[in-house]
């Protein structure tokens, strides 16, 4: 349970919190670097697991939550800091309620546990890191037409995060009125 791969991904975590501070009190270059220094542990623990065979189903579990609590921190962060609009952490996080009241609707009352991210999640989250990234340049090194550019983007993401729900409400409606 406790390898070097699961204490990267634990760091990662327990990074969060003072990314979170940072951002929060405006302090987007020191945000910055801990973000990307807490990104590149998710490289390095699958890295090291895949490499040294140091993979573990706790690690399989804990890397995802891990993931999501970093970027939840780093959108709240820019949230406090201003630095994102409070509507866009309302669409990111209604999103991710919405599809873990699904998964627990699923996994409560169904056997189904086929709860793999499809490629709208997976594009929503690609777009929700690029533009993070892009806010955190922008804001601390003061570029306005990146900023712009990320202010496009906000737009991207709700678009995405729209049609991410919508695509898994769909596959649990398919599956639920489908045959078994």
């Amino acid at each position: 349970m406790f390898t070097i791969p699961n204490l990267f991904t634990a760091l990662r975590i327990l990074a969060t919190p003072f990314i979170l501070w940072a951002l929060a009190h405006r302090q987007f270059i020191p945000g910055g670097w801990l973000t990307g220094i807490a990104a590149f542990t998710d490289l390095l623990d699958g890295a090291v697991a895949r490499r040294f065979g140091g993979e573990t189903k706790f690690g399989q579990y804990l890397d995802p939550i891990a993931d999501k609590i970093l970027l939840s921190g780093v959108y709240i962060g820019l949230g406090l800091g201003g630095a994102v609009p409070m509507w866009l952490l309302a669409v990111i996080f209604g999103r991710d309620l919405w599809i873990l009241l699904l998964s627990g609707i699923a996994l409560r009352f169904t056997n189904y546990r086929e709860l793999e991210p499809s490629n709208w999640g997976k594009a929503s989250t690609f777009v929700q890191v690029m533009t993070a990234v892009g806010v955190l340049a922008g804001r601390g090194y003061r570029d306005d037409v990146l900023l712009g550019i990320c202010g496009g983007l906000f737009w991207f993401i709700t678009a995405l995060a729209i049609t991410s729900a919508g695509d898994y409400t769909a596959r649990g409606v398919r599956w639920f009125l489908g045959p078994r």
